[in-house]
């Protein structure tokens, strides 16, 4: 079971953009990629062929996943674990006890 999913609301903890919150879009391997955060400029030259054109375009780089921690209700990260409720696994923040939805 994964700690951090898409769709998660994340702070970046280390890193030039730390500090930085946004929303997990994908998982790739053992980097994420979070919405609005790590942005690179990227130059892009024209393809004709599949209707690109040609320039400079912000691009949205993976961030380590140890790099980011969960969101809690006072706006800190704090750290996710895993505990058995009802026969079934569920992720909870470990900063206040509270579990984690999805």
């Amino acid at each position: 079971m994964n700690k951090i999913r898409k769709g998660d609301q994340v702070i970046v903890t280390t890193g030039r953009d730390k500090g930085k919150q946004g929303v997990v879009t994908a998982i790739l391997e053992q980097k994420v990629l979070v919405e609005g955060v790590n942005q690179y400029k990227k130059n892009v030259k024209p393809n004709p062929a599949a209707g690109v054109t040609g320039g400079v375009i912000d691009k949205t780089m993976p961030i380590q996943i140890s790099n980011v921690a969960l969101i809690d209700a006072n706006g800190k990260p704090s750290k996710v674990g895993i505990k058995e409720v009802d026969g079934k696994k569920v992720r909870y923040l470990k900063s206040t006890g509270a579990t984690v939805s999805a």
